[in-house]
């Protein structure tokens, strides 16, 4: 692995070490401000707070938002496509959107203020991960109306970095530009390093000898040991970088390299809490649930107490002490997989995966009820030196008990043949549920 660089104090962002007092105070003002202006110019907001019997007069001090009411997707759906504006539409400059794929498009619209600002706190991610101005980043994220590769883009620039514009897909061609630009950077979802590492071995080049020094992960949950690989196989620092499209995109939270110890919220634009996902009621810190978040700046489309399904807690900071961390995420609270009264999540599969010497990271799980009663199938795929052209029926077995032992569920493995299952481009899909049409 590189060796570890020690991000120096950059007298441009002063709030990124500011006190955790100086932090409170800064997101106390926000707040206030942020609540009178959606209750002024957001109708479905206005009418969210007076159903609920609150009033922008009410908050005083960070404690009083958890009177105030919280959204859900289905809010901004309901919204389509630009109800949820704070701002004429002249005002705005960009327009991002979700897929649409379970119902209507989220639409997040953004200022020319909120493009600044969004680029800034992009900047301040990749410098928390090691990158500096004067190097070159490779960008593997989709462009277009996801947020990830433009996101990613404009913080690299703002930072002062040559960007390589790839997007995602292609593998071959990435491999080869990551050869000849010689990147020190790469942002990129955890899934799709995978298939890039997978990629340079398959053209018979050693990925641990390119220019990467950096790889700043983000869009999808991933392990522990998913980082641990992708650390060993491009002989980078990975980093985790947190966000979702409907508060700002990437750069709502990075970890911090010199700690690795989970994302550090840049909470002078973002006002994080954790929720008991059941019942909404709000939890101290240090207790795992799901997270909402409230933006402080954004001038466009603020957003307050947004229900984000992702499970994680609230810890103290470390390399940047004024913000508090957010846990790895474990999942969502909409991905969990119920199988047989036995809750678990795709990455606690993953963890267990990635210990198997001939795992090569790649696995999808089908969930199915061929009769009365569900059955999940893994298919997990095989490195290429373990794979000897013949079913390894001993070895899923034994990973198949593995899985029972710790999860506490039974399941059918199957050790696939390397390159057999489809590369995710992007955010991978690691759950097929095929009960509803059972």
């Amino acid at each position: 692995m590189q060796q570890t660089a020690m991000p120096a104090y950059d007298p441009r962002d002063p709030k990124e070490f500011a006190s955790r007092d100086e932090i409170i105070a800064v997101q106390t003002a926000r707040l206030k401000a942020t609540l009178h202006r959606a209750y002024a110019h957001v109708a479905p907001t206005r009418v969210k707070f007076d159903q609920a019997g609150v009033h922008p007069d009410d908050f005083r001090t960070l404690a009083d938002l958890a009177n105030f009411p919280m959204m859900v997707k289905d809010d901004l759906r309901q919204a389509y496509p630009f109800g949820l504006f704070a701002v004429p539409r002249t005002a705005i400059r960009r327009l991002h959107a979700s897929s649409g794929t379970t119902g209507k498009a989220v639409v997040v619209g953004y200022t020319e203020a909120d493009l600044d600002v969004w680029a800034s706190l992009v900047a301040r991610s990749i410098r928390a991960a090691g990158g500096r101005a004067g190097m070159t980043a490779h960008i593997a994220y989709g462009y277009g109306l996801f947020t990830g590769g433009l996101g990613a883009h404009a913080g690299a620039e703002r930072l002062g970095c040559a960007v390589v514009p790839v997007s995602g897909g292609m593998t071959e061609r990435q491999v080869q530009l990551i050869i000849d630009f010689e990147p020190e950077i790469i942002m990129v979802t955890p899934s799709y390093g995978l298939a890039i590492l997978d990629e340079f071995r398959k053209r018979g080049h050693d990925p641990r000898d390119t220019a990467l020094q950096i790889g700043i992960f983000g869009a999808e949950p991933w392990s522990g040991a998913m980082r641990a690989e992708l650390e060993a196989g491009f002989n980078i620092n990975a980093t985790d970088i947190y966000g979702l499209s409907e508060i700002i995109g990437p750069g709502v939270a990075q970890e911090c390299v010199e700690t690795k110890d989970g994302p550090h919220i840049w909470e002078d634009h973002f006002y994080p809490e954790i929720i008991n996902p059941r019942t909404g009621a709000v939890l101290p810190d240090g207790t795992p649930g799901e997270l909402v978040f409230t933006t402080l700046s954004k001038e466009a489309m603020p957003i307050i107490r947004y229900r984000t399904r992702d499970l994680s807690c609230l810890l103290p900071g470390t390399a940047r002490p004024g913000m508090r961390r957010m846990a790895r995420i474990t999942g969502r609270s909409d991905d969990m997989i119920v199988l047989r009264g036995v809750n678990l999540f795709p990455t606690q599969i993953e963890e267990i995966l990635f210990e198997q010497a001939w795992c090569a990271g790649h696995f999808v799980i089908e969930l199915s009820r061929p009769h009365r009663l569900d059955e999940m199938l893994i298919r997990a795929e095989c490195r290429p030196d373990h794979w000897a052209g013949t079913p390894m029926e001993d070895a899923a077995h034994r990973c198949a008990h593995l899985i029972k032992q710790r999860l506490g569920v039974s399941c059918t493995l199957q050790i696939e043949p390397p390159g057999a299952l489809e590369r995710s481009l992007g955010k991978a899909k690691r759950v097929i549920d095929r009960r509803l049409k059972s």
